[in-house]
């Protein structure tokens, strides 16, 4: 499943369950909230390309790469990183406000970038790479790197757009992927998706269209965040920002074919 993370940097945390990821407190749901169902992960789809991605190998390394410096950082220079490169909402909106705060902005890209342990950008990266090739080969090179960026900034805006004061910064790729996901499930709706299911205790394989693949996603999405909106405390959806993701993935489909997704 892919995420965005927020994370809470403050001190009243008492009716939070919070754990250590990488010296930040990563928000964990607690028994007045709806807990998200278990992910089925995409192994790999049955589309293939006619040119290299570059792009979307450019970004996979990129992300793995300042996991891997974030993970050289003790837990208060990890803290000040994030303060500086995450989005948090109410600085941005109280940048609105002030001349000197045009830098905030920034962070509605550099968040995209950002992520809060292994399995976080390792998810993320997984569905980067099985749906982004397609799309990249499709707008081709330079639009695919403007459309994933785009995806990303508008994303970040969705939740910030309901949750403009709140303090928990958000970091995270998912946005921007969610974007590449309503492009995907536009142009190749029946393109065939080898999928990781977990039965219990078993884990088998199905080929699932990429229609109902994504589409139960989104809609999973769409769920969560309605019943995050019902909620006063940004840790009602596990520290999981459901906003983003479902912003994210209608831009793409809105962004996408403008940009030349069915041009052959």
């Amino acid at each position: 499943m892919i995420l965005c993370a927020q994370f809470y940097t403050g001190r009243n945390s008492s009716s939070v369950k919070s754990s250590t990821v990488t010296g930040i407190l990563l928000l964990h749901q607690d028994r007045r909230t709806i807990s998200s169902p278990k992910p089925v992960l995409p192994l790999h789809d049955d589309n293939p390309t006619r040119t290299t991605p570059y792009v979307v190998y450019g970004l996979v390394g990129a992300n793995i790469f300042i996991f891997l410096f974030e993970m050289t950082l003790n837990q208060p220079q990890l803290r000040q990183f994030f303060h500086l490169w995450a989005m948090v909402p109410q600085e941005l909106t109280a940048s609105l406000q002030e001349t000197a705060g045009a830098g905030e902005w920034l962070t509605l890209i550099t968040s995209q970038f950002l992520h809060g342990g292994i399995l976080h950008v390792a998810g993320n990266m997984l569905f980067l790479w099985v749906f982004g090739n397609n799309v990249e080969d499709c707008l081709g090179h330079v639009k695919f790197l403007g459309f994933y960026l785009a995806c990303g900034i508008v994303a970040a805006l969705s939740q910030w757009f309901f949750s403009m004061n709140s303090p928990v910064p958000l970091v995270g790729a998912s946005g921007a992927i969610a974007g590449v996901l309503g492009a995907y499930i536009l142009r190749f709706p029946r393109a065939e998706v080898v999928t990781l299911v977990p039965l219990g205790f078993f884990i088998t394989t199905v080929r699932l269209p990429a229609y109902f693949f994504l589409g139960i996603w989104f809609l999973q999405q769409a769920f969560f965040s309605f019943v995050s909106l019902q909620k006063t405390e940004m840790v009602a959806s596990g520290g999981v920002a459901y906003l983003a993701h479902a912003g994210g993935f209608l831009v793409g489909m809105l962004l996408a074919p403008l940009l030349g997704l069915f041009e052959d």
